[in-house]
């Protein structure tokens, strides 16, 4: 296919997108048929047991297994009825437990990268794993996405509920601090799925959490064609390792620029390695704010984020190389998913001007992100 045939889908993507989102989201009207079960899912190699647990409200089913906090499935209807499971992963434990790209699991304790793993809190300089390069990312060697957590199941008339808890020792990963979290994931009768997490700490860390679920609405072998709006003005610019400089760009005359809808695949090729950034949003007065907006327009799905957090990170698989195999045998490869993973922006603990991740014994870390799905008309 040519790069104006491309061009040309993209823009009518943009324009569907448009329209449809003047005329409101909605699923057909049904009657939730609120649920949660509880299943075994297997053991860790040291013989810890692992759940996986079912969140359904009739239209939406979410899988999410206490290894990592992961969402192994997360299955929504297309504009036709019919269900797919939008998310990247493994169809056993086996393969969760063993070396990929964060598939949906609960990102700790520090989300995203820090700078040569270091970083210094109240006169004292903190080493950690580095585990990208020189840099430490997402939480180490053995963050929370390897952890076996703790869980309850909670059921309402309007949501259900799974609570997870994880208690990470002081000097795990080279944090200081004893961190309790808890994190739960809540399905309601309007097809949001909520991930409220909160921390306490019995000295001072830093702290930044999120989810990393890589989602693809569509029924292809790669998300270029979704459409996407980010309610950003502003973007963390990074070096060569992905570490920021501490200078936020405007967004406006460049390719990063998502406050209109545009298709992911429309600029992707003048982003040097693809989109793997974080946005600066746009905060309102009170939380959760609109962080952004997903439409695919072959399967009709849409998504929505909302989030508490100050940053969205945007990154479209760019390192996915065919070399995983996924659910049903299928390659994950470039640009197959992408992901929004709302959290504070990345090596705050060593830039003072960023918004800041320090947690103090007293204080609580709280967050909410929630995620919307529909079927616009």
């Amino acid at each position: 296919m040519s790069v104006h045939r491309h061009q040309s889908i993209f823009r009518h993507a943009a324009l569907v997108f448009t329209s449809i989102a003047l005329l409101g989201p909605h699923w057909p009207k049904e009657e939730a048929k609120m649920s949660i079960s509880e299943e075994k899912y297997g053991s860790t190699a040291d013989g810890r047991e692992v759940l996986r647990y079912t969140l359904s409200n009739g239209t939406i089913d979410v899988k999410i297994i206490t290894y990592g906090g992961i969402i192994t499935e997360l299955w929504t209807p297309d504009k036709h009825g019919k269900k797919k499971d939008i998310v990247l992963g493994f169809d056993n434990l086996r393969q969760y437990l063993g070396e990929h790209p964060y598939f949906g699991c609960v990102v700790g304790r520090y989300a995203n990268r820090i700078a040569k793993g270091r970083f210094r809190l109240d006169g004292r300089e903190y080493k950690l794993a580095t585990n990208n390069g020189e840099n430490h990312l997402h939480g180490g060697h053995k963050g929370f996405d390897k952890a076996v957590w703790e869980a309850k199941a909670e059921k309402g008339k309007e949501v259900v509920s799974l609570r997870l808890r994880y208690v990470s020792k002081d000097g795990e990963e080279g944090y200081p601090g004893t961190l309790t979290v808890v994190v739960v994931y809540s399905l309601n009768k309007d097809s949001e799925l909520s991930v409220n997490y909160a921390a306490t700490t019995d000295k001072p860390t830093v702290v930044n959490l999120t989810q990393h679920s890589y989602f693809n609405l569509a029924d292809t072998d790669n998300a270029l064609g979704h459409v996407v709006r980010i309610n950003a003005n502003r973007y963390t610019v990074v070096d060569e390792t992905l570490i920021p400089t501490g200078e936020l760009r405007l967004v406006e005359g460049t390719p990063m620029d998502f406050r209109k809808p545009h298709a992911i695949g429309e600029r992707i090729d003048k982003v040097s390695g693809g989109f793997d950034h974080n946005y600066v949003l746009n905060e309102e007065e009170k939380g959760p704010w609109l962080a952004a907006t997903v439409m695919e327009p072959q399967s009709g799905r849409a998504m929505e984020v909302w989030t508490t957090e100050p940053g969205l990170q945007f990154y479209t698989g760019n390192f996915l190389d065919g070399s995983l195999v996924g659910k049903g045998g299928v390659r994950y490869v470039k640009h197959f998913g992408f992901c929004l993973e709302a959290q504070h922006f990345p090596d705050s603990p060593n830039r003072p001007k960023f918004p800041s991740t320090i947690l103090r014994k007293g204080q609580k870390y709280s967050q909410l992100t929630v995620f919307k799905f529909s079927l616009p008309q």
